[in-house]
């Protein structure tokens, strides 16, 4: 019997570390919560620290407190009774007044806290604020137009900040409630169809910081990916200004065919190839592809394009855009491109090899 608890106890122990190994506990992790890279996320690891350390010393004076008890009165013969109380005042009072202190405790830097991540400090910049809207499954972010305040910018799972500059972020969601989570910048917030949410992040140094969206949403959830890209602020005004002009226009005479496809095969119903929209206009229903060749990823993070310096590789990027196009449910189950798109769901309008060669060419051109 003895070895069977023993083995037992073994047993809940390795799934315990187990489940701490393959949960983001490890610091060197891309989604590790335990490595803040701004200040947000590293208020955040203060309060989990200290409400941990303090939950581990009430655990273990409890715990001596039951051994004590165990002890002490533990029956030292059969007709061994220990005295039996019936009610003690002053240990009532002591025993609802301590987790009551505890409470207090815990709850004055948890609400300050949420205070804190709830609005940006008055010293972002108007053109940094960010717009997020959430889509199954990939993310829209929006950014001020710098040459003109009645406009804003449109692109997708991919998103630039300036380093050292707290960033506003509106979140939105046009379909079921998402979350937006950058593990190393923020904890997770939600995104409510016809409700406003709003929190801020901050990145201390430049890098890529992994971001998913952390609320169950449907089939493909765990695919539903971004990266934050950090750089240095005159990088990202340089950025911001790339975005906002037209993408290059090759001549080329494969380009052009595939620009024909583009629109031939209804592309442009749900994909835009022009950044710049007016201010509070609604989306298309797929994300803004112009641009598109300067991405790191495709697909909301599920096919990388670039090398391990982040530099976009042409030919792996076309290897990615074949890929999609040929099958976009193989990619990412339950897209609304592989369900909605008639090259998709009507046999007669399938999209040829030569087709696809066209919109990779195309695509692959609008930078």
């Amino acid at each position: 019997m003895r070895l069977q608890k023993t083995s037992k106890t073994s047993f809940l122990l390795a799934a315990t570390l187990l489940t701490l190994l393959i949960t983001a506990c490890y610091p060197d992790h891309n989604q590790s919560t335990f490595d803040p890279q701004g200040p947000v996320a590293s208020r955040q690891l203060g309060i989990f620290w200290w409400i941990f350390i303090g939950g581990m010393i009430v655990f273990v004076l409890v715990e001596a407190a039951l051994i004590y008890a165990m002890i002490k009165f533990r029956a030292r013969s059969e007709f061994d009774n220990p005295a039996q109380t019936h009610g003690n005042n002053r240990l009532e009072i002591i025993w609802t007044a301590i987790p009551a202190i505890l409470l207090l405790i815990i709850m004055v830097p948890t609400i300050d806290t949420l205070f804190y991540m709830y609005e940006a400090p008055k010293l972002h910049q108007p053109n940094h604020t960010l717009e997020v809207i959430g889509h199954q499954w990939w993310f829209e972010f929006r950014y001020p137009d710098p040459n003109n305040p009645e406009k804003e910018i449109v692109t997708a799972n991919e998103v630039y900040i300036p380093v050292g500059y707290p960033v506003p972020i509106n979140l939105g969601s046009v379909d079921v409630i998402h979350s937006f989570w950058v593990p190393k910048l923020a904890g997770k917030t939600d995104m409510v169809p016809g409700e406003e949410n709003y929190m801020w992040f901050e990145a201390d140094v430049p890098g890529e910081y992994y971001g998913q969206c952390a609320e169950y949403c449907g089939t493909s959830h765990a695919n539903m990916k971004f990266k934050v890209i950090a750089v240095p602020e005159n990088e990202f005004n340089a950025w911001l200004q790339t975005q906002a002009a037209s993408a290059f226009e090759s001549s080329d005479a494969l380009v052009q065919e595939g620009a024909g496809v583009f629109k031939s095969a209804g592309c442009t119903g749900c994909h835009a190839t022009k950044t710049v929209v007016n201010k509070g206009s609604t989306g298309r229903v797929g994300p803004n592809l112009a641009h598109v060749a300067s991405r790191r990823d495709l697909a909301a993070g599920m096919l990388s394009n670039a090398n391990e310096n982040g530099i976009v590789n042409d030919a792996l990027l076309q290897e990615n855009l074949r890929t999609w196009l040929q099958d976009p449910n193989e990619v990412k189950p339950g897209n609304l491109m592989s369900s909605g798109a008639q090259v998709y769901t009507d046999p007669d309008k399938k999209l040829s090899e030569e087709q696809i060669s066209q919109l990779v060419h195309y695509l692959s051109s609008l930078k």
